[in-house]
């Protein structure tokens, strides 16, 4: 099958990296092309756009960027109709994404949408188009599997989020051993993700960054390189991928 991913974010390319490596192990016929970063381009991934090129933050800088954002627009269209993907995956950034879904199925591209924009949150009225333009959206967080299902009447999958996976992984990499922090020693066999899921949302995040952007880099090279060579994209995504081979009815767009 022919790929094509939109990732404009350097999260995007941590996701969409770990995304082509099991799209490869599962088609090894796969053609990947899109747009990311370094990551996405080391697994595979035809890049034709890098991500710090797409990077504009606050009201001012985006005014200012107005007409390469908007040449970026149209040179993702040119470029996705002359691949002529049989699946459009595009992963978070809503500000482009949206437009590019929106774009892609009035051309009759199959589209998949990794990792839900917060409309929970804010802007909430963007579910009404996104019903309309998206095939198939792959949530991360659990509460928003009922969501859209009791609130908007859109069944979309809960695939897990990749984080959760990365502390998982880890504690089952170092088995029983310790881990000296400092001068702590942790225990790696606490059950970690089972204290997490009893947790509110927000302090499961919250204690996630902390181990993710804090502890992990006072552990040795070692330790990280367990991180690095893991996959932290849940499989469930694949399979959904997969499953849309075939027509995907309009009840549940």
């Amino acid at each position: 099958m022919r790929y094509y991913i939109i990732a404009g974010e350097a999260s995007g390319d941590l996701h969409g990296s770990n995304l082509v490596k099991e799209l490869k192990k599962k088609d090894t016929g796969a053609i990947i092309r899109g747009w990311g970063g370094d990551r996405m381009q080391q697994a595979g991934t035809d890049l034709v756009k890098h991500y710090r090129d797409l990077a504009f933050m606050g009201f001012t800088e985006v005014i200012m960027n107005l007409r390469t954002i908007l040449r970026n627009l149209k040179f993702c269209k040119s470029d996705i109709l002359q691949f002529t993907p049989d699946v459009l995956i595009l992963i978070d950034y809503p500000g482009f994404n949206l437009r590019i879904a929106e774009w892609a199925k009035q051309q009759g591209f199959k589209v998949v949408y990794y990792i839900s924009p917060q409309v929970w949150a804010w802007k909430e009225n963007r579910v009404k188009k996104m019903k309309q333009h998206i095939d198939k959206m792959l949530v991360i967080l659990p509460f928003e599997k009922d969501y859209y299902k009791n609130k908007w009447q859109w069944e979309v999958e809960y695939v897990g989020h990749p984080l959760v996976e990365v502390v998982e992984s880890f504690r089952m990499d170092a088995g029983n051993k310790q881990l000296t922090i400092g001068n702590m020693q942790l225990a790696t066999n606490y059950p970690l993700t089972s204290a997490i899921r009893e947790l509110p949302i927000a302090c499961c995040l919250l204690l996630i960054a902390i181990v993710y952007f804090f502890m992990i880099p006072s552990i040795s090279s070692t330790v990280i390189g367990i991180f690095a060579i893991r996959s932290l994209l849940p499989l469930r995504v694949i399979h959904t991928l997969f499953s849309i081979r075939t027509p995907i009815c309009s009840s549940s767009i």
